[in-house]
């Protein structure tokens, strides 16, 4: 059998991928006053145990008020930067998978119920509620508390808020940060015309409503270890007339690959909620597509990517460098184990695993080295 092109190493600044799969950030909505308990640790413990390349910690808020949900992580004092300490320590005695963090904050999708109890909007004043917080005074949907619009202020304490927290990223030895710039939060709603309404130099142009999300990238850069890889997330459109659009985001792209990006993950979405979504296999690699073909740094594509087969294609035909696993690896953890089964290659397995080797595939597993024994 030919060698995979999935399961091709790729190195992504101090990033050695051992081969081309990684897990998206995902939310859990469990976290306590921001902080990681024992659900992070086995949630992202069996993660850091399934063969992927790589693992980012789910959106992780920059402030309080800049969490999606009242049980989001957060990243913004000396308590969520210990209670993440603590879960980091406890996954890196029995894992040398690289770990990095998505840096977020909600705008005006912030302040809500986490989803298994309907995820609705909690108002001001409310129990978990708070003021919400946007580009424009213009409320992700009708019947919404509207945000406030930030002023100049407020747009120098959240950049210095990002700043903050991946100089303690820094200092917790997680290896790369991601900035969210998708899904309709707060880097997101400054890109979209559809909830940018400022006339200000932050509102109108594609070159104003890029530069508050280009000063963060700028700040955070600067705050993280330089030999450290930073990277964004950005949704190729909003699925919306009159919203952000593919040639938009080349153009964002390019301009963050010029300033020292070291990779970009294309979503799609979450910004109104009008959008008409096209969901299918592969729907969003399009739009992954269209960026690789603008930029130097790798690409990563995500979105109902669930089988082998499509991966290896997205990957050997060019669509992408890089496919991101989220909902398909929960179901599955153990997703690169048995796509490295069926298209003949390796993958790192822990030692304390390794005797479960199917009997057909008898090299199957690699040593996982030092970082799975005590």
């Amino acid at each position: 059998m030919a060698q995979s092109a999935l399961f091709t190493p790729l190195r992504v600044r101090n990033l050695d991928l051992a081969n081309r799969i990684v897990i998206a950030p995902m939310c859990q909505y469990s976290a306590e006053n921001g902080c990681m308990n024992d659900w992070h640790l086995i949630h992202l413990g069996q993660l850091a145990l399934s063969g992927a390349a790589l693992l980012t910690i789910e959106a992780t808020a920059v402030l309080p008020e800049g969490r999606i949900s009242w049980a989001d992580v957060g990243l913004w004092n000396d308590e969520t930067e210990a209670a993440m300490r603590r879960t980091l320590e406890g996954i890196r005695r029995w894992s040398d998978m690289p770990i990095g963090i998505q840096l977020s904050h909600a705008g005006r999708k912030a302040s809500t119920e986490v989803p298994w109890l309907g995820g609705a909007q909690i108002a001001p004043g409310e129990p978990h509620g708070w003021q919400t917080e946007a580009p424009s005074a213009v409320p992700f949907a009708e019947g919404r508390v509207p945000p406030t619009a930030l002023n100049r202020d407020g747009l120098g304490r959240i950049r210095d808020a990002f700043a903050a927290s991946a100089a303690r990223a820094g200092r917790l030895g997680l290896d790369f940060v991601q900035l969210h710039g998708a899904h309709g939060y707060l880097l997101h709603q400054f890109l979209s015309p559809l909830s940018n309404r400022r006339d200000d130099e932050y509102g109108g142009s594609l070159e104003n409503r890029m530069r508050f999300p280009l000063e963060v990238f700028d700040a955070v850069r600067a705050a993280f270890p330089s030999d450290k890889a930073v990277t964004m997330r950005v949704s190729g459109t909003d699925w919306v007339e009159g919203g952000l659009s593919i040639d938009e985001i080349v153009a964002f792209a390019k301009v963050l690959d010029a300033r020292g990006c070291d990779a970009i993950h294309v979503s799609s979405g979450g910004l109104h909620p009008a959008q008409q979504i096209p969901i299918g296999p592969n729907y969003q690699v399009p739009l992954a597509r269209a960026v690789k073909a603008a930029v130097r740094m790798p690409v990563v594509a995500v979105g109902l990517i669930t089988e082998p087969t499509q991966a290896e294609a997205i990957v050997s035909t060019g669509d992408a460098d890089i496919i991101a696993l989220a909902r398909a690896i929960l179901y599955d953890p153990r997703w690169p184990w048995h796509a490295a089964a069926e298209l003949g290659a390796q993958v790192r397995a822990p030692n304390q695993y390794l005797r479960c080797q199917p009997r057909q595939f008898k090299d199957l597993f690699e040593l996982a080295g030092s970082a799975s024994r005590p």
